[in-house]
């Protein structure tokens, strides 16, 4: 059985905790892809300053630390490199990952959640992670910041914006695969970040994340921006269940159903390492 948290103390009296972490690559079943997420069961919380510094030192998108609370139920939070997020798909699949193949967990979890409620988590028999998430569908904004369109090489035709992100919207995947930005200029959005996305002929959207304001550049896949993401095709496509790739250099493939108030989202992870945290 792994353990969650050791403490030691060396001859001096300093005490040392040694910790497991795993690295999953998330959204994919191929190790280099998708988005990687580092995963730190604890007993206890730590203190909010060495959560952050080990997320920095780990320096991936997320660093998620997850609490045993009750039967098949974790508190969970994550810390970027820069800061602690409220909402994070990618770690949370990744945690799921960790808990359904190293720790024996059973079919479903349930993440406890300081934002954005409780998560519900289930294995399915495709050995896919499902995760439930609150509908978080974007509304058409009516002034638009300048960051926003001095930011971004290529002027979307709609913006529209929810809790976490401004949406540029594109008329075809090309746009979303050709535009850059201007790191500078979107980190003055804060404390929103910015997805561009479009309808896709391969998938049924495309879409691209960037957070200077809160991680860091482009994000390689982004699980919880899907649940604005989602919603939002779904109406234009007149669809409930959608196909989507985040177009990032690893990339990443995310399936998507709108039931009303929720979102579920299921993706495939891959163990990429298991170890040891000595701090």
């Amino acid at each position: 059985m792994v353990h969650a948290l050791i403490v030691r103390y060396k001859a001096k009296g300093v005490r040392t905790l040694k910790m497991d972490i795993f690295v999953v690559d998330a959204f994919t079943d191929q190790q280099f892809k998708g988005n990687s997420a580092a995963v730190v069961p604890v007993s206890d919380w730590l203190s909010d300053e060495l959560m952050q510094n080990i997320a920095a030192e780990n320096n991936l998108s997320e660093t998620a630390y997850i609490k045993n609370v009750g039967e098949r139920q974790y508190e969970i939070r994550w810390f970027s490199p820069l800061t602690e997020i409220d909402f994070c798909g990618h770690a949370t699949l990744a945690s799921a990952f960790v808990l359904f193949n190293e720790f024996g967990v059973k079919d479903q979890i349930e993440f406890i959640t300081r934002e954005v409620g409780n998560l519900s988590v289930i294995l399915n028999a495709q050995n896919e992670i499902e995760m439930t998430f609150p509908n978080q569908k974007p509304e058409p904004v009516s002034t638009l910041p300048q960051q926003l369109l001095d930011g971004l090489s290529l002027k979307p035709v709609h913006v529209l914006k929810n809790r976490q992100a401004y949406f540029a919207i594109y008329s075809n995947a090309q746009d979303v695969l050709d535009v850059t930005y201007d790191s500078k200029l979107l980190k003055q959005l804060a404390p929103l970040d910015v997805v561009v996305t479009a309808e896709s002929t391969e998938y049924d959207f495309v879409s691209r994340y960037f957070w200077p304001a809160n991680g860091g550049e482009e994000d390689p896949v982004t699980g919880s921006i899907h649940s604005g993401l989602a919603p939002y095709w779904a109406e234009q496509l007149g669809k409930e269940t959608l196909i989507a790739y985040q177009a990032s250099k690893r990339g990443g493939l995310l399936k998507c159903a709108v039931s009303g108030e929720s979102i579920v989202i299921s993706g495939k992870g891959i163990l990429y390492l298991k170890g040891i945290i000595n701090v």
